[in-house]
């Protein structure tokens, strides 16, 4: 039987006219901002949120997460979705909150972020190209504050801005390499100042953190008004506020501001705003998205970005520390697959030759029964589970995303190893069937939300304790690393912040999403390791403080293959290979 791809699935499906899908969570034709059929911005979720303060605190939240990533793939999105048309199926009626898909990953290697097979969220194409112009706004902005601090530098530096101390980059939504590292202003006098500068992905932005973590169009300014920009040559910080561009900077964010309605492949209601990587950024949809979503919903269904220990961290330690948001339940999301990659990872790294069980060079063979790699991966979503139970003090569901080469004895072995943990493992088919293949999952997160309706929610840190204490617990409680070291750059970054009051914020820390470690290779739950903090930064327009480990880049590459390479409109003006 020839299998569809998800481009294909998405296509032979006709969406209903948003205006139906809205009328599902009583909002009329004039609480949207219509952009064509299909899609529409929500114009009143500011007085939406306002006035059901009291049922977004009742309505319970499931933050759907997973293992840390493989080239196999884990669906976590694909689960996310698939859970919220099962339960709409169940009778509740549900909204899911996710993040947008940046063009840099669906032009590159890691693909879009509409689920997958008949698990997505759809008009795909849109969604996954331009959408609603809302990063194309939030990338104005960045620059125009770009744009306006070298001008002030050019014309006479009043605030007498080193610029040797520029903090902000410029950002383009593309994975460009290229743009790392530049000089600019070359070409003479009338061509600006000549300086050292660098792009970072829009995504990567403290534009897009601020955007998705403001909680109304004023936080949204003062925020913006507080990001520092720069220093002066007497190491004072100057802000958007001392450019004098807030104002402008607004107008720009003004309509991307509003939450994106669209739906899923089964008319599920889905709000889809703001995105920001997990790596490299905090992770999360914007909170006005999530908190519109608890308000018109008897069940919110979101997710955060990569694994646990990325994604599902700066959820919980900065997201709901920011919102007053707490999850009800949390979902883990693995395969078999995934696992065995894990598992064939750390056989290797533990010198063990496992040579006979690879395709090439890189890649193992998944597809065949090997109880031996599984038992070698299944450490990684245990310490994942022990992290939401332990740590955050979350009920924890862990869904097995199935794939048609998993046997009785991998998923029995999967299901033995999280009960041990005093947590269920889910069959979870809701890529072959959609909604029905999520029924056992949305009948367990039910149980799990009935059973915990007074779960006592921790966080994994007090934000009053110092830098360094609070990277240490991330490090040690959520990594299982032995500790924290920081390089002589990021010990005196450490000391000016701890001088200009900033030591109090959060902390998120860009890190690889492959493993638990700063290390990428070292997959499976590593032990003896130490986490390096190689640069710290303040994001005081967001609220938190940037620790940057390992070898992160906040700016990608493309591979060798781009997934643009395949990419194109038939005869027919229809979208081609993507995905």
């Amino acid at each position: 039987m020839e299998i569809k791809s998800d481009i294909e699935i998405a296509q032979s499906v006709l969406p209903k006219k948003i205006s139906l899908i809205a009328e599902k969570i009583g909002l009329s034709l004039d609480d949207l901002e219509l952009y064509g059929n299909n899609k529409a911005k929500i114009m009143n979720y500011d007085k939406i949120i306002e006035d059901n303060a009291t049922k977004i605190n009742n309505t319970p939240l499931v933050l759907v997460t997973a293992i840390n990533p493989t080239p196999a793939g884990e669906g976590k999105t694909t689960t996310t979705i698939g859970l919220a048309d099962a339960l709409n199926k169940l009778g509740k009626k549900v909204v899911v909150a996710l993040r947008e898909p940046s063009l840099g990953p669906v032009f590159g290697v890691k693909g879009g972020a509409c689920g997958g097979g008949y698990a997505q969220v759809i008009p795909m194409e849109d969604i996954n190209l331009h959408f609603t112009g809302d990063f194309h706004a939030i990338g104005a902005a960045n620059n125009l504050i770009a744009a306006m601090l070298d001008n002030h530098i050019y014309q006479g530096n009043e605030l007498n801005i080193d610029k040797d101390k520029i903090i902000w980059h410029r950002a383009v939504d593309m994975n460009d390499r290229e743009l790392r590292f530049i000089t600019a202003g070359q070409g003479g006098e009338k061509d600006g100042v000549e300086r050292k500068d660098s792009f970072d992905i829009t995504v990567a932005s403290e534009i897009m953190a601020v955007f998705c973590l403001s909680k109304d169009i004023d936080d949204l300014r003062f925020r913006l008004g507080k990001i520092i920009v720069a220093y002066t040559y007497d190491d004072k910080p100057v802000t958007v506020d001392d450019l004098k561009a807030t104002g402008a900077a607004l107008v720009l964010l003004k309509d991307a501001f509003k939450p994106n309605l669209v739906q899923t492949l089964e008319g599920t209601p889905t709000i889809i705003h703001g995105g920001p990587f997990a790596n490299i950024a905090h992770g999360c949809n914007s909170v006005v998205a999530t908190k519109t979503a608890l308000a018109l919903s008897d069940i919110t269904i979101t997710e955060a970005g990569f694994g646990a220990d990325l994604g599902a961290e700066k959820f919980l330690d900065i997201k709901c520390r920011f919102s007053d948001l707490k999850p009800s339940c949390t979902v883990i999301v693995a395969t078999v697959r995934a696992l065995k990659h894990h598992g064939y990872q750390s056989l290797e790294n533990d010198g063990v030759n496992v040579d006979k069980f690879k395709i090439d060079d890189k890649k193992f063979d998944l597809n065949v029964e090997n109880i031996d790699a599984l038992k070698a991966g299944l450490p990684n979503l245990l310490q994942h589970v022990s992290n939401i139970k332990d740590v955050y003090n979350l009920p924890c569901v862990v869904a097995i995303n199935a794939f048609p080469t998993d046997t009785k004895d991998e998923l029995m072995m999967v299901e033995s190893e999280c009960k041990k943990l005093g947590v269920n493992a889910v069959l979870s088919e809701v890529w072959a069937k959609g909604g029905d293949g999520g029924i056992k999952l949305a009948t367990e997160v039910l149980n799990q939300i009935s059973n915990h309706k007074n779960s006592d929610f921790r966080f994994a840190y007090d934000v009053n304790d110092s830098i360094e204490k609070k990277l240490n617990d991330i490090a040690i409680k959520i990594y299982h690393a032995d500790g924290v070291d920081f390089t002589e750059n990021a010990i005196k970054q450490m000391q000016v912040l701890e001088k200009l009051g900033f030591d109090k914020l959060p902390i998120c820390v860009a890190k690889t999403q492959y493993s638990f470690s700063d290390n990428q290779k070292l997959l499976g739950a590593p032990k003896g390791f130490r986490i390096t903090v190689r640069n710290l930064k303040v994001s005081s327009g967001a609220g938190f403080i940037v620790a940057l480990t390992g070898s992160i880049m906040t700016m990608p590459g493309l591979p060798k293959k781009p997934a643009a390479e395949r990419i194109d409109i038939d005869k027919n003006g229809k979208i081609v290979g993507l995905f």
